[in-house]
């Protein structure tokens, strides 16, 4: 009885070891780094591209400077801009994460 539990622990242990393996390897390059279709996510970006991807993600607020500002730090920082002018900050979670000190979003 002893021997079955143990043995079922172990074959546990094992897939959860292998899945967590799977998933570290796809973020870290070796699978799915730059595979987005689209081109967003984690390190989609190199840093030079950040201007005009933060001129697209700012470009229909009223408050361009401080939103291109901050685009570009954290760009720079996550090499991500999130697609559109607004939210879709899911596809990217380093630019969605970022908080100011009193705890609001970073990131435009």
């Amino acid at each position: 009885m002893a021997m079955t539990k143990f043995l079922a622990f172990m074959i546990l242990a094992f897939i959860a070891i292998s899945m967590i393996q799977t998933t570290v390897m796809a973020s870290n390059g070796n699978g799915g780094h730059h595979n987005n279709k689209k081109g967003y996510g984690p390190g989609s970006l190199k840093s030079y591209q950040c201007p005009s991807e933060c001129v697209r993600r700012c470009g229909r607020t009223q408050y361009h400077k401080p939103c291109m500002f901050f685009c570009q730090k954290c760009c720079k920082t996550c090499l991500c801009v999130p697609p559109g002018y607004y939210g879709n900050k899911a596809v990217c979670p380093c630019y969605n994460n970022w908080k100011t000190k009193e705890g609001g979003p970073k990131c435009p």
